[in-house]
């Protein structure tokens, strides 16, 4: 898994920001974003990651299902 680019963790930041600004009427500062943001990632992102793993199983397995279908349908009937 690539690691994120400065710009993307920043956005990621402003947005942990803006949360708390508009939902709990706090200001943080970037340290504070910074350390949530290392935070979810540590703890809580591989739930987030093995769920799209699941995820585009499920769909790599419904893919292919439909493939079979299709070259069964391919075949000459004798």
């Amino acid at each position: 898994m690539k690691p994120l680019t400065k710009e993307e963790k920043n956005q990621m930041m402003i947005a942990i920001q803006r949360y708390f600004a508009e939902e709990r009427e706090e200001e943080i500062g970037e340290l504070a974003a910074i350390n949530i943001l290392e935070f979810i990632t540590k703890h809580l992102g591989s739930y987030y990651y093995n769920q799209g793993v699941r995820d585009s199983r499920n769909i790599a397995v419904q893919r292919s299902q439909l493939l079979e279908e299709d070259l069964f349908a391919l075949e000459k009937r004798i």
